[in-house]
């Protein structure tokens, strides 16, 4: 609906009918059917027929700061619409001809952020690069971004926070940022050196002496056909031991590196960019793991059985 809102907008003047329509052939409010579909989870900020739903605070995150940038914006837009008509008003243009031609303005302006397909797919992101719209998946740069000149005239210009305020909220959110991933990262490799690993010996052991054990009972053409895929497997698991102890060691001296940096936005840069792929990295080989070793040894609970046995 809001697409067919802009497209029958145009830049002609506004004529008495129109003002009563708003150009959308519409001389009422029309009963708006509810929504029925899933939008709400595939836009952050949904129209779902009647009404916006906004889709913003994780489940671990205070709802506040989201409401703060909500409420802010939606008051220096107020207060930006209520300086345009005075102006107008004071050049003579009539009051009610001046809020249509001010809210025909911003519905036009706005065009680009509007986008009825899914919001979380990779169609757009390439729509939304092709409309110059940011797409930041880099958490510190994200949290910087509340210093930019378009934030500080909205946080600032409209006194929700003075100069201090919004630089200890971003030092605090950058901080937070460094000791989450650090806390990650201190998890993971424990989890990988003291229980994934031993578990992934355990099992590899178990394969030797399968392997031992079948070399003594069949000849050697025999042997070697039989075990080809346990021999693969043995050599699997062995290079993904060795990729998790090398990585885990290698996040624990990058960890280092960032730990002795002056700034927190240093700090939050390097476990961004230095520390956190490696999370994805040992992950990846754990996972691999996870379906390649006997279920009844492996020492962590897997997704099914979290949803359905224990």
């Amino acid at each position: 609906m809001l697409d067919e809102v802009v497209a029958r907008l145009n830049d002609a003047e506004l004529t008495p009918d129109e003002k009563k329509a708003l150009q959308l052939g519409i001389g009422r409010i029309p009963a708006i059917l509810q929504d029925n579909t899933d939008r709400n989870r595939t836009s952050p900020f949904a129209f779902t027929g009647n009404r916006f739903e906004f889709r913003a605070a994780g489940s671990s995150a205070n709802c506040a700061a989201s409401m703060i940038v909500i409420n802010a914006a939606m008051a220096h837009q107020l207060n930006e619409f209520k300086t345009q008509i005075d102006k107008l008003v004071n050049g003579g243009m009539e009051q009610e001809e001046a809020l249509y031609k001010v809210l025909k303005e911003t519905i036009i302006a706005s065009q680009n952020i509007r986008f009825e397909g899914d919001g979380y797919s990779e169609e757009w992101k390439a729509e939304a690069a092709r409309r110059g719209l940011t797409n930041i998946c880099h958490v510190p740069e994200a949290i910087l971004k509340f210093n930019d000149e378009q934030s500080r005239a909205v946080l600032i210009g409209e006194k929700i926070f003075n100069e201090n305020e919004l630089f200890c909220r971003i030092e605090v959110e950058l901080e937070k940022f460094t000791k989450k991933v650090q806390i990650e990262s201190r998890v993971l490799g424990d989890l990988a050196i003291n229980h994934i690993v031993p578990t992934a010996v355990i099992y590899q052991n178990r394969l030797l002496e399968n392997l031992r054990g079948l070399k003594e009972i069949f000849s050697t053409e025999e042997y070697e056909e039989l075990t080809e895929d346990r021999k693969n497997l043995v050599r699997e698991i062995q290079n993904r031991i060795l990729a998790i102890k090398k990585a885990v060691h290698n996040m624990t001296e990058a960890r280092k590196v960032a730990n002795h940096l002056g700034s927190q936005v240093e700090k939050a840069f390097s476990y961004e960019e230095q520390v956190r792929p490696y999370l994805e990295e040992i992950r990846d080989h754990i996972d691999h793991l996870e379906l390649e070793i006997d279920d009844e040894i492996w020492p962590l609970p897997k997704y099914r059985e979290l949803l359905f046995t224990k």
